[in-house]
């Protein structure tokens, strides 16, 4: 690899995760035109082009990526050569960012900060981010640690570029208010709810994924009244009687109320996967991987009380 050198490596990288010239330069704090010039002076490095023009953007060619894959192995091997000789790695206070989506927020971020609220804790940098499923693993170029999920039948996590740390396997569960027809029952099916008025999120999210296998399993049109993707919304309308929905069985518990109850959906697959993504050389630092092994207790504690 002559003349090729880590920060150029990192902006490739950098590059093919946030897809513009300028994201890469917010995350990096340098300008846009910096950003240019080393990207200019890795392409003089090889003989196959490394990026394109698409639209107003510069993105990855296959070469491109294939180097940004192998830059990443080389970017975690100087973080394990910084963690045999540095107190940066070593350190267990040292600030660890970590984004969630909403419903991991409400049930996750309140516990994880009184948990960590001590001497000898990390300083924990908390955000929200509610994102399509595939748009995840992009988020660790900006976050140490971030909260994502995933439908069962969804495209696995792109583990040749982040580490993956499973923390539950939650089911979707149909909200119903509490006076409804079908509340009385132990489950309900497809043909049971797709009649029904819907509240559900916007497409590519999980509760739309499931209502379109409702649709699918009992070929009838579904009746979507309203597409609103917090929870807590979503919790208050069906509350308020003329819609039902679908909450996650354990995450929802902060947002729920004496007047909705919670069916399981038969015939169906409704879990999701909630996981730690994360790039491989930031879980070689202490303090990020004590906030993982936190919210792994947390996240038991929860799904065990409520299991």
């Amino acid at each position: 690899m002559g003349g090729m050198e880590i920060h150029q490596l990192e902006m490739l990288r950098e590059l093919g995760a946030l897809g513009s010239v300028k994201a890469v330069a917010e995350t990096l704090l340098v300008t846009p035109s910096a950003v240019s010039q080393q990207l200019a002076a890795l392409q003089k490095t090889v003989e196959v082009p490394l990026t394109r023009k698409e639209g107003r953007n510069l993105v990855l060619t296959e070469a491109g990526q294939v180097l940004a894959d192998a830059g990443a192995a080389v970017v975690s091997a100087m973080a394990d050569a910084k963690m045999a000789i540095g107190a940066y790695h070593g350190s267990p206070v040292a600030p660890v960012t970590l984004s969630g989506f909403h419903s991991a927020g409400q049930a996750l971020f309140a516990p994880l900060a009184r948990l960590l609220d001590g001497p000898g804790q990390p300083r924990i940098l908390l955000s929200d981010e509610d994102v399509a499923q595939q748009d995840f693993p992009a988020l660790t170029a900006r976050y140490d640690l971030v909260l994502a999920h995933r439908m069962d039948h969804s495209p696995r996590w792109p583990e040749e570029r982040v580490a993956v740390i499973p923390l539950a396997h939650e089911p979707l569960d149909v909200a119903l208010p509490a006076g409804h027809r079908l509340a009385g029952q132990r489950a309900v099916t497809a043909d049971d709810v797709v009649g029904e008025p819907w509240v559900t999120s916007r497409a590519g999210y999980s509760p739309a994924d499931v209502l379109s296998a409702v649709a699918a399993v009992s070929s009838r049109e579904l009746n979507i009244v309203h597409r609103i993707n917090d929870y807590s919304t979503v919790a208050a309308l069906v509350a308020a009687g003329g819609v039902i929905g679908l909450l996650p069985r354990h995450t929802a518990q902060p947002v729920l109320n004496p007047d909705i109850v919670l069916r399981p959906l038969e015939g169906i697959s409704t879990r999701r996967r909630i996981d730690l993504l994360a790039r491989p050389e930031n879980l070689k630092r202490t303090s990020v991987m004590m906030v993982c092994e936190a919210l792994q207790t947390i996240m038991t504690d929860l799904v065990g009380a409520e299991g």
